[in-house]
């Protein structure tokens, strides 16, 4: 019988403790993390003088969010940032289903080429295409308005490969079925295979909303006004420098505007992972 050399036994140590070497590390991750985000709730309700002064026994305060709240036109901004949110994710839906449903089931000449030159969006930044964004919404008339925002973020390359993927797990089985019973192609489509692929629409609403509503860079070169500006573009002119306002009225302005995700993904973490997992997003 063998016995054990020392590299061996001091590899079993190392695997012995490395998973609490990786749960020490995802705290410690976790941490780096929340701190921004509990120092914002800390100075947004407490008054200036302790924005950098921790005491336990500080007084509470909510004129923090009242001086944002009158400082700056959130109102008009949430409108916006709806607006453009729930425009972006409903035109999503309709383009990618369609454009999903064709790569998965329609016999195209040159369908696999075709889906490849739609993955390469994947691999192209956004930021790459702001010029050209920004002469084409000029040539329509879409300069400083929601639609001008939201229209580069249609036809989406994740969203159509995610519903192709969905669609073609789908057995054909029911497809027949469907057009035993008369169904044509756009019955099939809402009547069969949208139906089946809700796990996938939920995870890529999600994925979607958290994306644009956050967005910040293409809204803040199309747009001039307040007529159009979303919650990320207002809260960035908010916070500048010139404007002299203090931190506690930035913390409050940023949770004002982180607000509605936040309690979202509380109310919804349940159903955001599952969705994930359901959908086979790695």
């Amino acid at each position: 019988m063998t016995t054990p050399t020392a590299a061996a036994v001091a590899s079993r140590r190392f695997a012995i403790r490395l998973p609490g070497l990786e749960t020490t590390a995802a705290w410690l991750l976790a941490i780096v993390w929340i701190f921004p985000l509990l120092y914002a709730f800390w100075a947004a309700f407490h008054p200036a003088e302790f924005m950098v002064r921790f005491e336990l026994l500080a007084p509470l305060t909510l004129d923090n969010f009242t001086d944002a709240w009158e400082q700056a036109p959130f109102a008009r901004y949430y409108v916006n940032t709806f607006l453009l949110v729930t425009g972006i994710v409903a035109a999503q839906f309709v383009v990618c289903t369609l454009a999903g449903f064709a790569f998965a089931r329609f016999p195209i000449p040159g369908k696999d080429a075709l889906f490849m030159l739609v993955l390469i969006q994947l691999f192209v930044f956004p930021e790459v295409l702001i010029v050209e964004n920004y002469r084409i919404a000029s040539g329509l008339g879409l300069v400083d308005t929601i639609a001008g925002i939201g229209l580069p973020y249609v036809a989406s390359a994740f969203g159509i490969f995610l519903l192709r993927q969905t669609f073609k797990t789908i057995p054909r089985e029911l497809e027949e079925a469907a057009r035993v019973e008369g169904c044509g192609w756009m019955a099939i489509l809402l009547k069969v295979y949208v139906p089946l692929a809700k796990p996938t629409y939920l995870a890529y609403g999600l994925v979607s909303i958290s994306h644009h509503w956050n967005n910040f860079l293409w809204p803040l070169v199309v747009t001039n006004s307040v007529e159009s500006r979303p919650l990320t573009v207002g809260l960035g002119i908010f916070s500048a420098p010139e404007t002299g306002v203090n931190w506690a009225t930035i913390s409050a302005a940023t949770l004002l505007s982180i607000a509605p995700l936040l309690v979202a993904f509380l109310l919804f973490q349940r159903q955001f992972v599952q969705s994930f997992l359901r959908a086979g997003i790695r």
